[in-house]
């Protein structure tokens, strides 16, 4: 695949700035290295990463397609909350990735799937993410649907889309949300400068509605359980930071340090999963129960 620019007001910059605004989806570094590659050019020359850019250059960038690796089946043991023909709800834990990508090539919950049920996963996301429909960040607990068959995952993938699936999620955030209940209606979309985040301030962000409502008080944090209207990335992270209360122990969107000891990545658990099941049409409903790490959490800020 190629992509063509015609350099206009950003005459001065260097190309590999320039390259990394207009093409967000690629890396900086992956941008170098195409350039090393020489499969990036301006005016049909090769040019190095420092390259200053002239008014009226034309640039050329071969993006090469990626090469789909082979997704070994490992045997990782997985808490399987509901299974049947045609869907598999898992109870992810803390710290897994849901599908392989650069840095997480294995022990991910794909490669769990594939030594569990490999031969029958839908096929429609392709060979790194087999089955999956939707997912959650790495240090998110909870519940995780994961398709059998083409016919399951383009019935949830159509729910995903008309927002009609039930998902709630219980955190812990920092400060004392004063109310008892609110929402954040905000868009999300990519960081304008950070491209590994999201932020409510994109000029190009898409809708985004949170709702959340107040379990418990601990002084300096707030247990709480939010409703998802929509499903960006990121989302309750990203909202809950853009009203002055980030989840405890995300350092993404929240203080660098976090103050609990051994705490590792944000305290967020996907506790509801409902859906309208693909083959009977019957809604169906699982519940997630808290990891212990959050149980024990809760008993320790009770404490306090």
């Amino acid at each position: 695949m190629s992509e063509y620019f015609t350099v206009e007001n950003e005459a001065g910059m260097r190309i590999d700035k320039y390259l990394a605004l207009r093409l967000p989806e690629i890396s900086r570094s992956h941008i170098q290295k195409l350039m090393k590659d020489d499969l990036i050019m301006v005016n049909q020359k090769p040019v190095k990463a420092n390259y200053r850019l002239s008014l009226s250059d034309r640039i050329q960038v071969v993006i090469p397609e990626p090469k789909e690796p082979e997704i070994l089946p490992e045997d990782i043991p997985l808490d399987i909350l509901y299974e049947d023909r045609d869907i598999i709800i898992i109870n992810k834990p803390k710290q897994m990735v849901v599908h392989p990508a650069p840095g997480h090539p294995s022990g991910t919950l794909v490669n769990a799937m594939m030594y569990h049920c490999g031969h029958e996963l839908s096929g429609i996301n392709g060979v790194t993410r087999p089955g999956i429909v939707h997912r959650i960040d790495r240090d998110t607990t909870g519940s995780l649907v994961v398709c059998k068959n083409d016919m399951a995952h383009q019935k949830l993938a159509e729910q995903l889309k008309e927002h009609s699936i039930t998902r709630i999620y219980e955190a812990v955030v920092h400060g004392n949300i004063k109310e008892l209940e609110g929402t954040v209606n905000a868009p999300i979309g990519r960081h304008p400068t950070d491209r590994k985040k999201m932020s409510v301030h994109a000029k190009q962000g898409r809708s985004a509605v949170t709702h959340y409502h107040v379990l418990e008080r601990f002084g300096g944090f707030t247990y709480i359980q939010c409703r998802l209207e929509t499903g960006r990335t990121h989302q309750i992270r990203v909202h809950m930071a853009s009203i002055g209360h980030p989840l405890l122990g995300d350092t993404v969107y929240g203080p660098s340090r976090c103050p609990v000891k051994g705490l590792q990545g944000q305290t967020l658990h996907a506790k509801i999963l409902g859906i309208i099941h693909p083959r009977t049409g019957e809604y169906l409903e699982v519940q997630a129960p808290l990891p212990e790490y959050f149980v024990d959490l809760l008993q320790k800020l009770s404490i306090k």
